[in-house]
């Protein structure tokens, strides 16, 4: 059995401290909150297989941790391209493709993200893949909202959620403002 060694890297953000797992390829392979580490082994085990992995703490700062950084700063764009590396199913792939189509400052309800995934019917395992993404805010499953526009089950917490997306939107309305006065 081989075992991988994926390197661990933290950043404080406003909305707390968190993890961050690349692969010696520089791949995230999950990105979670220190208060949800249980979670986020028991991702990195289902997608990795247990005992294959390690992890080791790592003092140089990867492109995916600058990327977040400037993401909490207000670049939002800065995450968009960050190469990600899961073992889902085909399904839960092609939900976390779509995630990743979702642009910042928008979200769509599960039904509208199953339809544009071909699978109209299929919003209850739209959820479920959601709930099973190890990579939160790269593979922005914080911007699927229930049906009604209320916001439901994230895994790093409601509050979370919340504040991740009016960041977006606010970045986004301070853009949208900037690029008028650069037309004007």
């Amino acid at each position: 059995m081989t075992i991988e060694i994926f390197r661990l890297e933290h950043i404080e953000t406003p909305t707390g401290r968190m993890r961050i797992v690349t692969d010696d390829a520089g791949c995230l392979r999950a990105v979670d909150w220190d208060d949800h580490e249980g979670r986020m082994m028991k991702l990195l085990e289902r997608h990795c297989g247990a005992g294959c992995f390690k992890l080791h703490d790592t003092v140089r700062p990867s492109e995916a941790r600058q990327a977040l950084e400037a993401y909490f700063e207000g670049v939002l764009s800065a995450i968009a391209a960050l190469p990600t590396r899961t073992n889902g199913t085909a399904f839960q792939r092609q939900v976390w493709d779509a995630l990743r189509s979702i642009p910042a400052g928008q979200s769509v309800s599960y039904g509208v993200l199953a339809g544009r995934i071909g699978r109209p019917g299929a919003s209850r395992a739209v959820g479920l893949a959601n709930g099973s993404n190890p990579i939160a805010i790269v593979v922005p499953c914080h911007r699927v909202i229930g049906a009604d526009a209320s916001l439901t089950g994230y895994g790093g917490g409601l509050d979370r959620k919340r504040w991740l997306l009016a960041h977006e939107q606010a970045h986004c309305a301070e853009a949208d403002v900037r690029q008028y006065r650069m037309a004007l």
